[in-house]
């Protein structure tokens, strides 16, 4: 998809900006346990999308915040990103061999050695939102931080979608039931991405942030809805993961429960909805209106 120019620019700041604070907090491979900390980079480093990054940035430009003091944020929910794309490609969870178009962390090293990134690099995110001096906010915000994220990512959040999941496989859920699943699972970490964003600019109580959390619900669903259309009809080469892959496992999807054509009108709904959320946001929120536009275009 052709990107507006501006929105070019802020994706390409954000991303680079978070790969600095990575590849700082990030132990270097040539710490002991050397293996182990190469593993955590490998999974890390490099060539992913950052959405969940670039979120904390465009919900603290909307409000106001200087790009320096949410990067400790957006490594945080990095960090715990990564981690569960590490855990959700074992063998025992999906059993991928691709992520981000190379060997998935246990292909690279082994199993065990990519069950222990995954969990290093959980903490590791919790650890940067109490200790990194970046962030402008005082004690009892960077308490909100890390009760905000710890909930996302555990049962009743992230991991507890990605129960779900595994529950659901080879069984028929209704269109509810599958939103619920992805509500947790994909959802829970991308709305926690917009509040750490407005945590980072003391705004826990602001007016604007209703309207905010509503945007990051909308656009949380229609990233999942695009992302199964994707399985069916991108090409892996592109896509950086396998192709078909939930189908093969017998995964409800959208495209399986409404079909493609559904699917697809379903994820412009979501994000008509989450532009309207933030209509009355100034110019300072643009990022997040092409975020949205870009959630749906992308083919990866």
């Amino acid at each position: 998809m052709t990107l507006d120019p501006a929105f070019q620019v802020f994706l390409g700041d954000c991303r680079a900006r978070v790969e600095r604070a990575l590849d700082r907090w990030l132990p270097a491979q040539t710490t002991q346990p050397k293996r182990l900390h190469a593993a955590m980079r490998y999974a890390t480093l490099g060539d992913g999308k950052r959405i969940r990054p670039v979120l904390v940035y465009g919900a603290g430009q909307a409000l106001g915040v200087r790009p320096d003091c949410l990067d400790g944020a957006a490594c945080a929910v990095e960090l715990i990103h990564a981690y569960s794309l590490i855990h959700d490609d074992l063998p025992a969870m999906d059993d991928d061999d691709l992520r981000r178009g190379r060997p998935t962390c246990h292909r690279a090293y082994d199993e065990a050695t990519a069950i222990l990134a995954g969990d290093a690099l959980q903490t590791l995110a919790f650890r940067v939102l109490c200790e990194d001096d970046g962030l402008c906010i005082d004690r009892a915000d960077r308490l909100r931080m890390i009760a905000e994220l710890a909930h996302a990512a555990g049962s009743r959040g992230m991991a507890g979608g990605q129960a779900l999941d595994m529950e659901a496989t080879g069984r028929q859920l209704d269109l509810a039931q599958l939103e619920n699943l992805h509500i947790h699972k994909t959802g829970a970490l991308i709305l926690a991405s917009v509040r750490l964003g407005a945590l980072a600019a003391g705004a826990a109580k602001d007016a604007r942030l209703p309207g905010l959390e509503r945007y990051a619900k909308c656009i949380g669903l229609a990233f999942q809805v695009h992302d199964d259309v994707l399985d069916v009809e991108g090409d892996t080469a592109v896509l950086g993961k396998t192709r078909g892959k939930d189908a093969a496992a017998d995964k409800a999807t959208y495209p399986a429960l409404i079909g493609l054509d559904a699917a697809r009108e379903m994820a412009r709904r979501l994000i008509d909805e989450a532009l309207d959320t933030i209509a009355a946001l100034d110019q300072a929120a643009d990022p997040l209106r092409q975020l949205a536009h870009y959630i749906i275009g992308r083919r990866r």
